[in-house]
């Protein structure tokens, strides 16, 4: 067991690279991962999302309690700014149609799982950052459908029921159901948790594999354009959370939990609803796969930005 988790730990601290060196391979020897068909992408992201439902406790979400202000600040620019930035950089980008709709499903998300940890290293408000997380999860089953059929609902068709029910079945559930083993199983919830680490990123890892080694050739003859479309994206929603965080006269620690939270998206949601979702277009999901890459390198170089600060 001891090897186990050493390895939990190495790859943890080393997400980053495992993610890019997955991206490589997917991309450049894409029958590595093409035999795993994408509709897996809809279970793996559910076996992340029962692992974070492990670690949730009722505590957790003390803080929506004891500071609503913040909640309410994040919360706002998490489904107003980052979705309008999505429409706004796909207009100005002049993206395709599909790729248009793959950034802003990415937009429309919410806050993802991987913003704890990045939050954590930066020294933010750790219990903010989790209760924001938590909080825009429990919206998301209605307001990432509506906001998608706002944004993206005239040129495509968006059934916006289906996307609710998708959510609760690939988020919610899985979610709840590992917060009652945790409740109610504690001592196996916590070995678990051990190798929790190992799991999701191998997880994360599998769906970046499995969307770029069926888009390899597209991806290729769009990087640039995405890639542009990604970093905008990431780095005004980390720069207006910290802003909306200032403007509202927080701590810095809650201002760098609001930049971190609102800036990374759940884009392995986005990944799994635009497969899920619109299999016509199969190039939507390209832009959530390029978001998991860049997210693990942008978050790092966040985490350090932050800290830096904090420390000078």
């Amino acid at each position: 067991m001891k090897y186990i988790l050493k390895l939990s730990a190495w790859v943890e601290s080393h997400i980053t690279l495992l993610v890019v060196l997955v991206t490589a391979v997917a991309l450049f020897f894409p029958v590595s991962f093409v035999w795993m068909e994408t509709k897996a992408v809809t279970p793996i992201l559910g076996i992340i999302m029962f692992g974070m439902g492990l670690t949730i406790r009722p505590g957790d979400f003390k803080p929506v309690i004891l500071h609503p202000k913040e909640i309410l600040v994040g919360e706002l620019a998490q489904f107003v700014v980052m979705p309008a930035l999505a429409f706004l950089i796909s207009r100005l980008l002049q993206l395709p149609e599909e790729l248009a709709l793959g950034v802003i499903l990415v937009g429309c998300c919410p806050g993802g799982t991987a913003s704890n940890v990045i939050c954590y290293l930066a020294k933010g408000d750790i219990t903010l950052s989790v209760a924001m997380t938590g909080v825009s999860t429990l919206l998301a089953p209605v307001l990432t459908p509506a906001l998608v059929y706002l944004l993206a609902g005239q040129n495509i068709e968006v059934d916006m029921m289906a996307m609710f029910m998708s959510i609760v079945q690939v988020v919610i559930l899985p979610i709840l159901l590992g917060f009652v083993v945790n409740h109610f199983f504690s001592a196996l919830a916590q070995r678990f948790i051990s190798v929790l680490p190992l799991i999701s990123t191998l997880s994360i890892a599998a769906i970046i594999g499995i969307v770029v080694s069926h888009n390899a050739a597209n991806i290729l003859s769009c990087s640039l354009l995405v890639g542009i479309a990604v970093v905008l994206h990431n780095v005004l929603g980390l720069a207006l959370g910290y802003g909306a965080g200032r403007l509202t006269g927080m701590a810095p620690a809650q201002r760098t939990a609001i930049s971190i939270e609102v800036g990374m998206q759940n884009s392995g949601l986005a990944t799994s609803l635009a497969t899920a979702h619109f299999a016509l277009f199969p190039m939507a999901s390209v832009p959530g796969a390029i978001f998991s890459v860049w997210h693990n390198f942008s978050g790092s170089l966040a985490a350090a930005l932050f800290r830096s600060r904090c420390e000078s």
